[in-house]
Formats: structure tokens, sequence, C-alpha cells
């Protein structure tokens, strides 16, 4: 399918990854992000922008203090234009002002993980050539462990009531670490606190740097397809692209000035950072940040505070909230959307949503090469079990295994064209070419299909796909057929060997409180929905299953473990 594809733009006769920003989707005529965050302080300066932890940063106040970081950074380091800087942060209100202000600075931001291991900091801080870390005090012991294996020379330390006034940030923080004992002893003689930091580039003038649309903004870390944690180079022309291609979706919703989202999802997170951090931005938006959505108590407490009018969430959240009394007590009556993406929304999972809050969750896709957004469903015309249909601007090819193009109704794999695609994996062009199709499309591993009416399936990650006798057996859909069982909470199934069928489908289940699990029950449901083949022949009870810091489950995990 092809949408507008008239109005792209070339360089040199081709369509480049990263470069080209078609003129329809840069009606202000943004040069870089920054001129974003610029605009939104002209029209909303005195409105909130973000809120976590009790406190609260004005679009003014956001501006003032990323122009105060940018300032530290252009005067007191010897820092230039186009060096990376790496960001370790929660959802914390730190975030957005660090973000901005090391791009004011012409800086490259380096999204990082605070959950990583030492390990796993050391890979992409060396891969991506971090010469400064902006870390969360409770994680910065871990940074401890590697500095020294980096070329790191600044480093940038932020506890989670920073940005508070100063009897209650001396209160909060004192207690994270002394009471609560969550943020583990660390020793960095040259870290300087986030505080002294903005006190120092206070009342200094920031210089403008230039900037062009095609040069890269973000490395934003993934595994792609396959293998090594890569830097996926998403250029400021991507993501202003991508920004406009999902407001465009939202429009009709989605008022200036007048909308409180929250954002469990991590910023760090290219998902979140593109709506939260730009596109809700754009147009005003409050966004109330959850540090950690993991505890749902505490969760569902800062909810009740809130008239929130949009929710930003995946599959896994919408579950483990809606099998909660104290959420489901909650005041839904501002609420108007409800957003998924990250993973593939089951039925059960959108059914009881809906019941519990009147709001339908309206489903996207996306991935970090394509800045993510690719599809998102037509407010009001959304269809459970798709992604939608293709934001403007961007070509979608269903690919057999011989590189041809699929006819509509048989599933390959989805291969994407736009102005949201990555300029590349930063230092890897064998692994960028691997990717990339001479014509310009990057595969996405992903297996999808596409309806008559142009609205796109995603079936499967192809690495996921279970062959059972020779017959594919998608994960996603026996899972979702787990999910719609009564007593069953969350569910992932993978492929194990098996001497007759060559794999054999194993579910590994989370059951619902005070449930036992009957398996001839389950496999007599899942007999009535399934054919034979896809009906799991093994099924074991987890107390949880293994997910990722945005609450992806795991499948990986599950099958290193089995092997």
């Amino acid at each position: 399918m092809t949408t507008d594809t008239s109005l792209q733009h070339n360089i040199g006769g081709e369509k480049v990854p990263g470069h080209y920003l078609p003129d329809s989707l840069n009606p202000n005529g943004y040069q870089s992000l920054t001129d974003v965050l610029a605009r939104a302080v002209g029209q909303f300066a005195d409105l909130p922008a973000f809120t976590s932890v009790g406190q609260t940063l004005s679009y003014r106040e956001l501006n003032e203090k990323s122009d105060q970081f940018a300032a530290y950074l252009q005067h007191e380091t010897n820092l230039e234009p186009g060096d990376r800087i790496a960001i370790q942060l929660p959802n914390v209100i730190q975030y957005p002002v660090v973000l901005f202000g090391a791009m004011k600075a012409g800086l490259i931001v380096v999204n990082t993980n605070p959950l990583y291991t030492p390990k796993e900091l050391e890979h992409q801080f060396n891969d991506s050539g971090v010469k400064a870390l902006v870390v969360f005090a409770n994680m910065a012991h871990n940074v401890e462990k590697i500095l020294a294996k980096t070329s790191i020379k600044h480093v940038i330390v932020t506890e989670i009531a920073d940005f508070h006034p100063t009897l209650k940030r001396l209160l909060v923080n004192s207690v994270v670490k002394y009471v609560k004992k969550m943020v583990p002893d660390y020793h960095l003689p040259s870290a300087l606190a986030l505080n002294d930091v903005l006190a120092k580039g206070k009342g200094k003038p920031v210089n403008k740097v230039a900037c062009k649309p095609e040069q890269i903004a973000v490395l934003q870390y993934t595994g792609g397809t396959t293998g090594v944690a890569k830097g996926a180079m998403l250029t400021h022309a991507n993501l202003i692209a991508n920004m406009y291609q999902l407001s465009s979706r939202l429009s009709s919703i989605v008022d200036d000035k007048n909308e409180v989202y929250i954002a469990p999802l991590p910023l760090y997170h290219i998902y979140a950072f593109l709506i939260h951090g730009l596109t809700l931005l754009e147009r005003g938006a409050h966004t109330v940040l959850i540090p950690n959505p993991r505890d749902l108590p505490g969760f569902v407490k800062e909810l009740k505070k809130w008239p929130f009018t949009g929710f930003v969430g995946l599959n896994t959240l919408f579950v483990g909230l809606c099998n909660r009394a104290d959420f489901k007590a909650l005041d839904f009556s501002h609420l108007k959307l409800t957003c998924s993406g990250g993973m593939p929304l089951t039925h059960a999972a959108a059914d009881e949503w809906e019941r519990v809050t009147g709001c339908k969750i309206v489903e996207g896709y996306g991935l970090t090469e394509t800045s993510p957004v690719v599809s998102f469903n037509p407010i009001g015309q959304e269809r459970i079990g798709t992604i939608g249909l293709p934001v403007a601007q961007t070509d979608i090819k269903i690919q057999g295994r011989d590189g041809e193009a699929l006819p509509q109704g048989e599933s390959g794999m989805l291969c994407v064209r736009g102005p949201q695609v990555m300029k590349g994996y930063w230092n890897r062009e064998e692994a960028t070419r691997e990717v990339m199709t001479a014509d310009g499309f990057l595969i996405t591993g992903d297996i999808a299909m596409q309806h008559p009416d142009g609205y796109l399936q995603i079936v499967d990650r192809a690495k996921d796909m279970i062959i059972v006798s020779g017959f594919n057996v998608y994960p996603t859909e026996v899972e979702d057929c787990l999910s719609s069982y009564p007593a069953i909470l969350e569910s992932a199934a993978i492929g194990v060997p098996d001497d007759k069928t060559g794999e054999a489908v194993k579910a590994f289940v989370v059951m619902r409180a005070e449930e036992t699990l009957d398996v001839a029950a389950l496999r007599a449901f899942c007999k009535e929905n399934l054919a034979a083949y896809k009906v799991p022949k093994y099924v074991e009870v987890r107390t949880e299953l293994p997910k990722t810091n945005v609450g992806k489950v795991l499948r990986r995990a599950l099958r290193e473990e089995q092997a």
C-alpha cells in the first residue's frame, strides 16, 4: 500500500532514509527538535508540561532549565556538537530538561535503560562513543563498575526529588536513600550533581547550534531483527516527520492545551519518547510521568489525583490494572483515548479495558528503526486485532521468501519505506544493508498481512514462529486464545523440540487470583478455537512471565530457559 508518495522529497534522485522531510509533514518548518520545544513554549508557556513525584514543570520552566543545562555543556565542558551524551533516567521531570538541553547544545542523545547491567552499559557506551552521562542516583553504582572502561569524561547524577523545593527535596531524597534504601552506595568522585550543573549554567548565554534535519538527533539502541544491540540513527527529520504522522491520526481527539496524559512507559523508549516527548508536547498537553509502573498500588494512587484524558500503555499493563479493584473504582469520565503499542493487543485485554474504563483502545504499530510509528488505527474506525492503516507518506510491502511482493490476504515479511525510517545503524554498514532493500524498504522482521480495505495485521515475529509438522504456528494467535480463557491472566507460547512433529507448542500461563488450571478443560477450549496442530501440547503455570522494562513478554527468555 502506498500513501501520498508523490509528496516525498528525493535527494540525488533517491529517497534516502533519515534525510528527507516532506513539506506536508513539517507545516511549521522545523529544522530540529529544539524548534518544536521553542514553538510550544511560545504558545503554552505557563501551562504544565510534565509532572512526576508530585512536582510539575511548566513549559516556560522546562525551557529555562534546559537552557541552563545547554549553557553548562557549552561553557563548562569541552563537548562539541555531534558528541554523544547518554541519558540514563526513569520517568522523572529531569529527563525532558536534560534531553532538550543536550539538543540545544548540539549533542546526540543516547537513550539508556536505567535497568541495564554493567555489561550492557559498557557495550552501549563504547559502541556509541559516549563522552557524557546523566545518570539516576539509584543506578550510579553500576556506572561505577564500568566507567574506567569507557570514554566518558563528564558524569552528572540526579536524585528523584531534585526539582522539588529545598525542604521537600531533602526529605524525599533522604527517605528514598536511607529509609527505603533504594540508592546503593557508589563512588564517582568526579561526578557533579544536576542541580549544581544547572546553577553553573544559569545566566550564561546559549549559543544556537545550526542544525539540519538530516543530522542525527538520537541513537536509540535495539536488538533489531537479529544480533547484538545496535544504535538506530534517528534524525531530526525522522522524528519530526513521525511526530506529524502520529499527530494527524490523533488530531480529531487531542485538543490543544486541554489534555492530561498518563505516561507509564519510559521516555527513554522510543514509543513514549515520540508520543509524550514530541507529539503531545507540541499540542500543549500535560504529561504525568510514572517512574515505576510496576508498583501498581502506587500507580493507581497517582491516577486518583488526575482527571486524565489520555492513557498510553501496552497489553500487560492493561491486564494488570484491570485486575485490580482500586483501579476499577477510579473516575474515567474524562478518558477519551487509550493508545496501545509495543506488543500485540489481545481481544481479551481490549474488551476488559473498555468494560472497566468505557474507553476503546486504539492500537498502532512501530519499531525503533521507524521512529517508531508505521501504522495506527484511525480514531472512530478502530479494528481490534489490526494495527490500522499506514500513516501518511508511508509505503508498505508484504514480501515473500524470495523478495517478491505478495498479494493482499497473504502473510509475509512486512517491509516499510517512509521519512520516519532510520538513517541506518551507527557504525554498522553491513547490519544496515541486511535490513534495507535495494529500493529503500526496511525489513521489519515481522510477519504481516493486509486486508482488502488496507488495514494491516501483524501475525507474529518471524523469529518467534513455531513450525509443527510443517505448519506455521504464530504464538500471538495461540496467546490470544489462551488470554480469552476466563481463568488465565497472562500467557506466552513458544516452540519446543518434539520427536514426532519437529516442534510442539508449549504455553506458559499466569492464573487469575484464586484460580487453578484444569489442563484438560483448557485444551478443550483451545480445540474449539484453534486448529489441532496449534493447540498447546505442554502447559506450565507460572507466577509471572519474564518481561522487558516496558512490560513486553520475553519469549526469547523462555526459549533460552527451555534450551
